[in-house]
């Protein structure tokens, strides 16, 4: 009890001897929870498992798998396998691998590059490229891409550009801007270097999807080719999971 009540007349039915007994009762009862209290996080609490107080939310940092699909603008393989195997996969796994789209065609001498559908593809790669460089997000450049390539024989119409930019949150005047950047020299050096990239992997063929490094899967003369792990959607997504759970 605190002084304001200790101080306060006793009611004439109390008997002092009783209520110093209560209160000295009490005082051993409270001191025994207080002990009991001191006890357990004394001595219950070490012998519990470490994260008994944690949740797990992944924190682990892991490396991403890398996860590469070789195409060519103008394709329809290339529509085939973005809109069938590498979108709904990427739907699924995006904060799972490392992504890249890279281009397929032939270095010049002079510097340039020759791209299977003539100029007309080389440019469309080249915007393409562009998204990426400009919004690095796959989320936003691999839907600019698809977007594109649903309609690919008319790339590089500039409406169907302004239209897919429009609709993914793309400048067009940056992707413009970046295409020709020093009389073009930008895009044709983005363009060139995706092609090396491309040749250095011994990839010719659109389109061809690399796991970790590896040749996963071709999209080639409108059917699925080496694909031992199947062409499926659960198939592709199994196998990321297994590389970045580091499982065998």
């Amino acid at each position: 009890m605190d002084e304001k009540h200790q101080h306060l007349p006793q009611p004439m039915n109390m008997d002092p001897p009783r209520a110093s007994t209560i209160f000295a009762k009490a005082r051993r009862l409270l001191l025994i929870a207080v002990l009991l209290i001191v006890s357990f996080h004394l001595v219950a609490v070490p012998f519990m498992p470490k994260d008994f107080f944690q949740c797990d939310h992944g924190s682990t940092t892991k490396a991403l798998v890398p996860f590469e699909a070789h195409i060519i603008s103008k394709c329809p393989d290339t529509r085939h396998a973005l809109r069938n195997l590498i979108l709904p996969a990427m739907q699924k796994v995006h904060d799972k691998v490392d992504f890249q789209l890279s281009y397929i065609g032939k270095p010049t001498a002079n510097g340039g590059v020759e791209c299977k559908h003539g100029p007309s593809e080389c440019i469309g790669n080249i915007i393409e490229l562009c998204a990426r460089e400009l919004y690095p997000d796959p989320k936003i450049h691999l839907g600019f891409v698809m977007c594109l390539t649903k309609d690919y024989p008319q790339i590089p119409d500039r409406a169907l550009i302004e239209d897919c930019a429009l609709e993914h949150a793309i400048d067009f005047n940056k992707l413009n801007e970046c295409a020709a950047r020093d009389e073009t020299a930008h895009g044709i050096e983005l363009l060139r270097n995706s092609v090396q990239r491309s040749a250095d992997a011994n990839v010719t063929i659109s389109c061809t999807i690399r796991l970790n490094n590896e040749v996963y899967c071709i999209r080639d003369d409108d059917q699925w080719k080496d694909c031992p792990n199947g062409p499926g959607v659960n198939d592709l997504v199994l196998a990321i999971e297994k590389l970045y759970h580091g499982s065998s």
